[in-house]
Parts: structure tokens; sequence; C-alpha cells
């Protein structure tokens, strides 16, 4: 049957199908439409049985996705997507895998990461401890990268570092530590650029293929699953990371991610957001001062 079934989709991507990526047709404005309400009803039916909603997530984002999904399950249509999800959790989860972008690496955008030594440390230091809160970390390694931020500047013991994200799998990763020994030349270029004091090697051991981080560096951190659409606040914090995850928002969205930090945020609290991201156009940018344009490192002053 599935054998069929892609034949059938093969021959749908020859005739060049209004949904084809390959082309980049989108056929007439009710096919438009239909396809639309199709996408609404997917993600309406994810978020009432399963929790997950990504139903203010940039569209044509969560569009494009759906169809890799939708090629990856062998099926014909949006609607056929949407009958498997509702009757398969498993066929769910892995289309929550393909709505959840994780790219990351150890210190991603090493100019944040060095703007964070030069800006925040020194606030930090005038405070006898602190939390921190990662949100959508990933896999972890923008959490370990300022886990050995800190170490190096002698703040890791006053530290409580909360790295959270929707997706329970990369947070099983990130609590192993281990990342493939092939990426560590690459991480080691941008540590060094964040105004890395050490040898980055130090910190971690070779296990077979992988990078396995030393230990210590996991006894400040800890890892829990949150939905920054669903899930309140569930702490006050000294600084919240959310570096590159609200450029799949929408509007909505954004703003309501906003208003979760504010209400996260202590006075005089710090927000770092990813290089194309900003505070400019929400109701809180008048409770921030910005502290670099550039690196997106903003301060809660009301």
């Amino acid at each position: 049957m599935y054998d069929q079934k892609a034949e059938d989709l093969s021959a749908l991507r020859k005739l060049g199908s209004v949904y084809s990526e390959a082309d980049g047709g989108r056929g007439t404005r009710e096919e438009e439409e239909r396809e639309r309400i199709e996408i609404a009803l997917l993600l309406e039916g994810l978020y009432r049985l399963y929790g997950f909603d990504f139903r203010n997530y940039a569209y044509p984002s969560v569009r494009r996705r759906i169809w890799h999904r939708i090629y990856a399950e062998r099926l014909l249509s949006v609607s056929g997507l949407q009958e498997r999800v509702l009757h398969d959790r498993s066929c769910a989860e892995r289309l929550v895998d393909d709505l959840v972008i994780h790219v990351t690496e150890m210190y991603r955008d090493p100019s944040s990461f060095a703007a964070f030594r030069e800006r925040v440390v020194p606030l930090l230091r005038e405070l006898p401890s602190f939390r921190i809160w990662h949100a959508g970390c990933s896999t972890g390694e923008e959490v370990y990268s300022t886990a050995i931020l800190l170490y190096e500047e002698g703040l890791y013991d006053q530290a409580r570092i909360y790295a959270t994200d929707i997706n329970e799998e990369v947070l099983h990763v990130a609590e192993r530590a281990a990342y493939p020994l092939k990426k560590m030349q690459e991480y080691t270029k941008n540590y060094m650029h964040a105004g890395g004091k050490d040898a980055f090697s130090g910190y971690y051991g070779a296990s077979g293929n992988m990078a396995v981080f030393h230990p210590f560096l996991r006894e400040r951190i800890v890892f829990a699953q949150h939905n920054l659409v669903t899930d309140r606040s569930f702490n006050e914090f000294h600084v919240i990371f959310c570096r590159n995850v609200m450029i799949y928002f929408d509007s909505i969205l954004q703003n309501h991610a906003h208003d979760l930090f504010y209400e996260s945020l202590c006075p005089q609290g710090i927000l770092v957001l990813g290089h194309k991201e900003s505070i400019t156009f929400t109701k809180h940018a008048v409770h921030y001062e910005t502290l670099d344009p550039q690196e997106k490192i903003f301060r809660k002053i009301k």
C-alpha cells in the first residue's frame, strides 16, 4: 500500500502540484485557502490532543516542515497527515520534532558571549547568588558555553542555570553533555573568539567519536521541559537567554513570550536575545534599557 502511495506522490511532484516545494507554485487562491484551513486544523488537533501549540508559529516555516513530514510519512495531503497524527502518537512526535527548530552550537555567535562577559559578568559579581534561564536550550551546547564562561570568571558556584525546551528528546541529549568530537575544532574557534581564557580541550574528554564534557559543568544546571507557548513563569531570574527562538514565532506569539520573560525577570534583570530578534516593537520596550544594541542585551529597569 505504501509503495503505491510513494508512486502516487512521485507522480504528484512531477505534475507540479500546487503543494510542491520544488517549483514554488502555490496554485489558486481557493487552493491556498484550503491548504491553510487544513494546516490550521492539523495544528489545532496537535494542540488539543497532545498539548503542543504551534498555531502561532510563522506560517511559511510551519507549512514547509509539515510538507517535509508528509513526504517522510509517504502521504499525499495535509489532511492525510492530520488523520495519522490524531491516531498515532509516534507520528505526532515526529511532526513535533520537525516543527521545533534545533540549530545550535557551542558559543554560537561568539561576539554575543564576549559582550556578555564584558557587560553582564561585572553586574553578576555584585550578587551573592543568581539564577539564569536558557529558554529553548535545544541540545544544550549554549548552556554549557555559559557554564564554562561563568567558571572562568569565578562565578559558577554562585549560579543556578535552568535550561528548558519543549522537546524531551533534545533535553536527554543535553543532559548527557556528549557531542560529536568532529565539531570540537569549530567549537574551539568559537570559544576563543568569545574570549575564552583556557584550553577548551580541558573541559571535555574523548570517548570514541564523542566529546564528553566534565561532570562538574553539569552540577549547577537543571534541565526541564517547558513550553514557551503554553507554560507560565516558574521562577524569578537574573538573566534570561532566549536566542534565535522567537524568529520562528509570529507577532502574537512573540508578544506572549516577551510577556513571559518580563514577568520572569527580577528588577535589573538581563534579557539576551539573538541577533535577529528585538524588543523594539513590543509593549515592554519602555521597560528595558539597552546594554548592547548589536548583541541584543537588555536590562529591565521598571
